[in-house]
């Protein structure tokens, strides 16, 4: 419920009003039944705009920390979450990505849309970054389509480090829905596993017009996080 108020009411009209979001192709998204849509990932603000324009409830994935936080903060971060629909997932355990998976699965079967960055994690400079294998185990073993969805400034909008975004018109763009029956029955293997994800980062370039990294983008962060200790994450990605 709480979603659906701040979609309609809370939040949503400001949004649309201040930032006047424009989503091309959203006649790909399904009305009924399962699909996993694949984002590329540029900024803190993208769990809100996607969902915002698309009739139905997406179901995002989140680390579980935005859940547990204590006092005015704590409280305001499970709200935030909450309200972007978002699951939160231990991603300190070891069996994190084997929750994750599973979680995913059970909003997959309940008929439900779930959303998905596979980078991994916000693109340090606006490029695309190397996808992880975990959207295509799961489309895969649920045998769902995966539809493709590019941010397309909203980097620019709320860059990293940023706190107020700028008031613009923010861009977004989904594509036709990606078929991998073909591989049935294939999950864990890591190949296809690999060429699957490839197929949809390929798709991801294609609709968002970004330059192509074959690099993981938490490997990026973390080397740059190691070579400058001493500057805060904003003055590095500012540098």
């Amino acid at each position: 419920m709480f979603y659906w108020v701040c979609k309609y009411i809370l939040i949503g009209p400001i949004l649309r009003v201040l930032f006047r979001p424009v989503l091309e192709g959203v006649e790909h998204i399904p009305a009924h039944g399962p699909a996993i849509l694949a984002s590329n990932h540029l900024s803190f603000c993208d769990s809100f705009f996607f969902p915002l324009m698309v009739p139905r409830r997406i179901t995002f994935l989140a680390k579980a920390e935005y859940f547990t936080g204590k006092g005015p903060k704590g409280l305001f971060s499970r709200l935030f979450f909450s309200a972007a629909g978002c699951v939160p997932i231990d991603r300190a355990s070891g069996s994190a990505a084997e929750a994750a998976l599973t979680t995913g699965a059970r909003i997959l079967g309940e008929g439900h849309l779930l959303g998905i960055y596979p980078e991994g994690t916000r693109s340090p400079d606006g490029k695309l970054y190397r996808g992880k294998t975990g959207v295509a185990r799961l489309a895969l073993q649920t045998g769902v389509p995966v539809i493709p969805v590019a941010m397309i400034n909203t980097d620019q909008v709320q860059p990293i480090g940023q706190l107020i975004p700028r008031i613009m018109r923010v861009r977004m763009r989904v594509g036709t829905p990606l078929d991998f029956s073909r591989y049935a029955g294939m999950d864990g293997n890591r190949f296809v596993e690999r060429s699957v994800t490839d197929q949809i980062m390929y798709e991801l370039l294609q609709l968002s017009g970004q330059e192509y990294r074959d690099v993981y983008a938490a490997s990026v962060k973390s080397n740059t996080s190691d070579a400058e200790p001493g500057r805060t994450a904003a003055e590095r990605i500012a540098a």
